[in-house]
C-alpha cells in the first residue's frame, strides 16, 4: 500500500476511535501522579486555576468554531466518517484549517500541566501530534477530493494549525449560542470531571485519603448543574434545534 493510502486509512481509522485517546491519557496521567515527586503535585490554586483556564480557553476556541458551523460542513464530521456539504473558508477557518484541533490540545493541555511533569508534557505533545496528524490528513485528502482547487486555493493561504493574523473573512453565518450548548455540553463537563478525577487521586495519593480540594468542590458542583440542566433541555425539548444548523 502507497505511503499516502496508509496515511489515510489509518488516519479514518483514528477518527472513528478517537473518543479512545482521552480515556487513555487520562490512565497515564494517574499513573504520573502515582510515580511523580509528591512535593511537585502539592495544591497550589492559582497555578491550577491557571491550568484550568487554558483548558477553558481551548473549549473557547472550540464554541467560536461550532457556533458559527453551517449543518453538513467540514466541522460536522460524525463517528461514522467525514462530512463536508460545503466548505468552511470564512470565521476562524480564514485563519486556521484545523480550529476544533487546537482547542482540543489546548482542552488536554491544562490537565497535562496539573501533573507537573516535564516529559509528561512532551509525551502528551508527541503522541497528540502523531495522532491527529493522521487524522488532519485523512480529513484533508477526503476534502480535496471533494473540493479540488476550491480547497486547494484555501489550503494555500492557511495554514494548517499555526493561525495567519490577517485574512480575516466575516463568518457567513451569525452566532447560534443554541448550536454550542447542544454540541459543547458534554466537552465543557468533560473539562471538570479531568480535573476533579486528577485532584482525587492526587489527594489519595499524598494523605491515603479520598476527598476533593474545596476549590474543586466549588468548581465542580456548579459546573455538574450547569451540565444537567442543558442536559435534560437537550433530551427532553426541541430548544436547541437551529434550521441550518
Amino acid at each position: 500500500m502507497a505511503l499516502v493510502h496508509e496515511f489515510e486509512k489509518s488516519g479514518n481509522w483514528l477518527f472513528r476511535r478517537r473518543s479512545w485517546l482521552p480515556a487513555i491519557l487520562v490512565i497515564a496521567g494517574i499513573i504520573v501522579l502515582y510515580l511523580t515527586n509528591r512535593q511537585a503535585i502539592l495544591y497550589d490554586s492559582t497555578e491550577e486555576l491557571a491550568f484550568l483556564g487554558i483548558s477553558l480557553l481551548g473549549e473557547a476556541v472550540r464554541i467560536i468554531t461550532v457556533g458559527f458551523a453551517p449543518r453538513g460542513t467540514s466541522g460536522r464530521n460524525t463517528a461514522a466518517g467525514q462530512v463536508a456539504d460545503e466548505l468552511n473558508t470564512s470565521g476562524i477557518y480564514s485563519v486556521v484549517r484545523h480550529p476544533l484541533y487546537i482547542g482540543n490540545f489546548l482542552m488536554w493541555l491544562g490537565p497535562v500541566l496539573f501533573l507537573r511533569s516535564l516529559m509528561a508534557i512532551v509525551f502528551f505533545i508527541l503522541v497528540y501530534w502523531l495522532y491527529y496528524e493522521r487524522i488532519m490528513f485523512a480529513e484533508e485528502q477526503f476534502l480535496r477530493r471533494k473540493f479540488g482547487e476550491i480547497y486547494d486555493k484555501w489550503s494555500e493561504n492557511v495554514k494548517a494549525v499555526i493561525p495567519r493574523f490577517k485574512g480575516f473573512i466575516k463568518p457567513t453565518l451569525s452566532f447560534s449560542v443554541k448550536t454550542v450548548l447542544k454540541r459543547e455540553h458534554n466537552s465543557f463537563i468533560n473539562i471538570f470531571v479531568i480535573f476533579v478525577a486528577l485532584d482525587l487521586f492526587r489527594n489519595y495519593f499524598l494523605s491515603e485519603r479520598v476527598y476533593l480540594t474545596p476549590m474543586w468542590t466549588y468548581l465542580g458542583i456548579p459546573a455538574f448543574i450547569i451540565w444537567a440542566v442543558i442536559r435534560l433541555i437537550h433530551k427532553k425539548t426541541v430548544w436547541f434545534e437551529s434550521e441550518g444548523r
